[in-house]
């Protein structure tokens, strides 16, 4: 009862803080008198997303789904190679060298190489959010597989385990925690990742849209797209946290 007492209180204050935004914000706008191609007032946004709501969900269906993508990609990859780390120490110099070059890429300079090279499709979408997600995600478990207590280690050692045994029964549930902890940074990255591509070429989707209301000065259709962005962000993240809940409860426990 205590614990619904508190979630209660969270969403309610959550609720406040957000509505009291968009209040003043709204008010800002309408005293100030700002021009509508500077800042449009919520209401407005709003009404546009009403109006607008078939045309917004397929172009969110469509980055949404572009965005998952990248993050099965991005995630399966990462979590391979932490894999391979693992059980080769000797690699992980090299693989993060490997990493790092990737990181360091300019997003917006490969995206329109990645357009030219894999289409207007959702290929392209799909490899951009999957660089975005790669990184912490690997940083993240490579940390995790091997940031084992020596006493544990050395446990399994002398019950003659295999490198495999270690990994399914030490390695991977010590690791489970590290693995939600990038999941929950990178989720919003891979939209992130799936809007920046779309910004450089495509025939559908939110930045699809939100680059056709920049080149006409249309901002409460951009600030529409934005707004369902970042709806379907803060989705994912809350979906991340659900399944952590249940996936390593004893850390939850623990706390309590």
């Amino acid at each position: 009862m205590l614990v619904f007492g508190r979630h209660s209180l969270n969403v309610g204050l959550t609720l406040l803080v957000f509505g009291g935004a968009i209040g003043v914000w709204e008010m800002g706008v309408r005293l100030a008198q700002v021009p509508l191609y500077l800042l449009p007032a919520p209401s407005l946004v709003f009404h546009t997303l009403w109006t607008g709501a078939e045309r917004y969900l397929s172009a969110a269906l469509i980055t949404f789904a572009q965005a998952v993508g990248g993050l099965v990609l991005g995630s399966s990859s990462a979590v391979l190679l932490a894999m391979l780390m693992a059980f080769y120490p000797r690699l992980e110099a090299g693989v993060m060298s490997v990493a790092i070059l990737i990181k360091s890429m300019p997003l917006a300079a490969i995206a329109p190489l990645l357009t030219i090279w894999l289409g207007f499709g959702w290929q392209p979408k799909v490899v951009i959010a999957a660089l975005l997600v790669f990184f912490p995600m690997l940083v993240n478990l490579a940390t995790g597989l091997s940031a084992i207590e020596p006493a544990r280690v050395e446990q399994m050692i002398a019950w003659n385990a295999t490198r495999w045994q270690m990994l399914i029964h030490l390695r991977a549930p010590h690791c489970l925690p590290y693995f939600f902890a990038a999941l929950k940074v990178t989720t919003p990255l891979a939209l992130i990742g799936a809007v920046i591509a779309e910004w450089a070429g495509a025939s559908g989707g939110l930045g699809r849209t939100m680059w056709l209301a920049y080149t006409n000065l249309n901002l409460p259709v951009m600030f529409a797209a934005i707004f369902i962005l970042s709806a379907a962000g803060i989705a994912l993240y809350l979906i991340s946290v659900f399944v952590e809940r249940r996936a390593v409860f004893w850390v939850y426990a623990e706390r309590r």
